[in-house]
């Protein structure tokens, strides 16, 4: 469950990050409120998803996949140009970050002494 909220939290990453772009420094009604709305909700998203999953692959696993997706929706919509490169580069990043999802993770010691917990 984590990772799928993570996942739709990376999603609105996308969303947020494109709302933003549209709402011409926060001038424009529509794409600001959508800009706050999913910032929040993706926020709220991550916060929890990070309970579950380890920080360091829930916060590269949110801004990779949220960074890919919004490069690949500008593409889509002709905002940003299309080229091999960007291509073999969003694959590569793609790859990446779920490739972290496969990696072993193993407590560092603050973590197995419950070192710098607060609850």
């Amino acid at each position: 469950m984590a990772w799928l909220v993570l996942i739709i939290s990376a999603v609105l990453e996308a969303v947020w990050a494109t709302a933003l772009g549209m709402s011409d420094g926060l001038t424009k009604l529509v794409p600001s409120v959508v800009f706050f709305v999913t910032t929040t909700l993706s926020m709220v998203g991550l916060a929890w998803a990070m309970k579950r999953i380890p920080l360091s692959v829930a916060y590269s696993v949110w801004v990779g996949l949220g960074a890919g997706l919004t490069v690949a929706y500008a593409m889509v919509t002709g905002a940003e140009s299309v080229s091999v490169l960007k291509i073999v580069f969003l694959i590569g990043l793609i790859g990446s970050v779920v490739g972290l999802k496969f990696v072993p993770t193993i407590p560092g010691p603050r973590a197995r002494t419950g070192e710098g917990r607060t609850s």
